[in-house]
């Protein structure tokens, strides 16, 4: 039996919850932004920096962010611990997709916010 000590959250239920929500904070994000650029079908870099100087806009992205990297890495965990079964194995591959799910946060932190 796998157990979910790797996992995100603390049991299934959990995972399935914030998998919902994290899709939920996705499709908004999503939503608007489509919506923004085809109201704004003429934008420039001014209009665009002006959105992300929004200090809501901001968090809005830093949640649409955190939200996508809990949702693939629930999603990734489900998948590799189905199908990967040598342990080891399994270990290097969550191990490299934690360490590119942090490094694309640390990144897209210091996009969002000019850290």
């Amino acid at each position: 039996m796998v157990t979910s000590i790797t996992s995100f959250g603390r049991s299934g239920l959990y995972d399935w919850m914030v998998q919902r929500v994290t899709a939920v904070v996705l499709l908004a994000y999503t939503v608007f932004m489509i919506g923004y650029l085809l109201f704004n079908s003429d934008m420039d870099y001014a209009q665009w920096k002006t959105l992300f100087d929004c200090t809501s806009m901001r968090i809005f992205t830093l949640l649409a962010m955190l939200s996508m990297v809990a949702h693939a890495w629930i999603g990734l965990w489900s998948v590799t611990t189905d199908y990967i079964k040598p342990t080891g194995l399994r270990f290097v591959v969550q191990s490299v997709c934690g360490l590119l799910a942090f490094i694309y946060v640390v990144w897209g932190i210091q996009i969002l916010w000019g850290v």
